[in-house]
């Protein structure tokens, strides 16, 4: 059980989406974007696309999510204006703007590497994407056929 009182996926389960996991990091480096697994030691002073692996054993949504977060700075400034009663600032917005634009460019990556990506349909994490698998993990005759130009 989960500190939510969800029931987690097996030990075996929690392997694979970590593995999916890997291989989103691995395929966003590779285009050049800095990219890291949520949870790692100096996640907090990093900025670029962070990798999380849902752990529980009925899933809502997709197994592997990515979000882009921007410098630590840029973080700071909104949340300064927020405190200091500014909610319509745009050093506010502008996170969430810049994530918004970079899930379109996230999918694309992914999806050229070989990886299933989607926008997410969730109005509290808007800007993420889902990652569900491969294409070589689809039966033949539901792969894409497209080659991209």
């Amino acid at each position: 059980m989960s500190e939510y009182g969800f029931a987690r996926a097996s030990e075996d389960v929690v392997a694979l989406r970590n593995e999916l996991a890997d291989q989103v990091v691995r395929a966003l480096r590779e285009a050049g974007l800095p990219a890291f697994r949520e949870g790692e030691s100096d996640e907090a002073d990093r900025a670029g696309a962070v990798v999380v692996v849902d752990p529980d054993a009925v899933l809502g949504s997709a197994p592997v999510s990515v979000a882009w977060t921007c410098s630590p700075d840029t973080m700071r400034a909104a949340v300064e204006s927020l405190v200091a009663g500014r909610p319509d600032a745009p050093a506010v917005r502008y996170p969430g703007t810049i994530g918004r634009h970079m899930q379109a460019a996230l999918i694309g990556i992914l999806l050229s590497a070989g990886i299933l990506a989607t926008l997410e349909n969730d109005h509290m994490h808007p800007d993420r994407v889902l990652v569900f698998g491969l294409f070589s993990d689809l039966p033949p005759a539901l792969r894409p056929a497209f080659v991209r130009p």
